[in-house]
């Protein structure tokens, strides 16, 4: 398998901007700011501008909203439209449509790809006004109470309190705390929060796909917490083309739940970041089978078929799947040598 088809494909959905549109498709061609997060991992450790040219993006976009969020350092937000937008156009401009905005795991997974990005060397800062919107994205996450602050999550839906969307602050704060000044009770509070959760996605939804992040990318959770999360997971969500992101989920439900490709490449990184390389191997294997031969990885597969979605492909579905296989080639390459 050729793994610098995924390159391709990712540079097609590249932006003039920088940033990725989550998908060249009528209904995804948006950019979302945890998707271009999860889009660039791969090039924290290239020698490509990719990695830093997304971040200069996003830091642009904050600094077009920053009278927004100056407001909202001071004052929680009360309606979905005040929180700071999940999703822009392709031109980095806020849209008009209602949306679940309230989405602090992007804010949180910002925080911490700007603070990953800057320990990898890469000069995802630019400037002073960089770092004034990196402290004031700290100020809204207390003014939210983001330890105590129901959300939308990870997949933009019911309003609750979200494992992902606290941890994602947590890991965000932790990131960005050696560049800005951030308050360890600000980062304390997420933890006992997390405590009292996990390994609970929320109050209605013992598990969930989001949990993943939780091991990978954040690295934020126990051995043991993250191995009660796995199998969870891998018991009630995984499935063939993917995993469900939870139990009765109804997006492109056609009798089941839809299968997210990016699942199982996630599982992956997940079994990786534990050392268990046997699980590891089981999920190298699954995810090769779920990736075409143009590498154009989609979305998910419609619940019930196997028919992928007209998202296809999705940035995040091929990042996934290209980090997870490069990394573990290294490994067997490292291995055999």
């Amino acid at each position: 398998m050729n793994v610098n088809g995924a390159l391709e494909v990712l540079d097609r959905m590249r932006l003039p901007n920088g940033a990725y549109t989550a998908s060249v498709s009528d209904d995804y061609n948006y950019v979302w700011i945890r998707d271009v997060v999860y889009t660039v991992i791969p090039f924290i450790n290239d020698p490509s501008n990719r990695y830093e040219k997304a971040y200069h993006a996003l830091f642009d976009l904050f600094q077009t909203y920053e009278w927004k969020i100056d407001i909202h350092t001071v004052q929680k937000p009360q309606f979905l439209f005040e929180h700071i937008h999940a999703r822009y156009s392709t031109e980095l401009k806020e849209l008009p449509d209602e949306w679940g905005h309230a989405q602090n795991d992007a804010v949180g997974a910002f925080l911490w790809g700007v603070g990953e990005g800057y320990r990898h060397g890469k000069k995802v800062i630019r400037n002073q006004r960089d770092l004034e919107i990196v402290q004031k994205l700290v100020n809204y996450l207390e003014c939210l109470q983001y330890w105590q602050s129901e959300d939308n999550g990870m997949w933009e839906e019911n309003i609750e309190i979200h494992s992902s969307s606290i941890g994602a602050c947590v890991a965000g704060l932790n990131s960005v705390k050696m560049l800005v000044n951030v308050k360890e009770e600000l980062i304390k509070k997420g933890e006992e929060t997390l405590r009292f959760l996990l390994p609970r996605e929320s109050y209605s939804k013992e598990t969930d796909l989001a949990l993943l992040s939780l091991i990978y990318p954040y690295r934020l959770v126990d051995r043991e917490i993250a191995l009660e999360i796995l199998k969870n997971v891998t018991e009630r969500l995984e499935r063939t083309n993917g995993c469900i992101r939870y139990e009765k989920d109804l997006y492109y439900n056609d009798g089941q739940e839809a299968e997210w490709c990016f699942g199982l490449p996630w599982l992956g990184l997940c079994y990786l970041e534990l050392g268990m390389m046997n699980k590891v191997n089981e999920y190298i294997d699954k995810t090769k089978m779920i990736i075409p031969e143009n590498w154009e990885v989609p979305e998910l597969y419609i619940g019930g078929s196997n028919i992928p979605n007209g998202n296809t492909p999705l940035a995040w579905s091929v990042s996934l799947s290209y980090l997870f296989l490069t990394k573990t080639s290294m490994i067997r390459t490292e291995q055999i040598t």
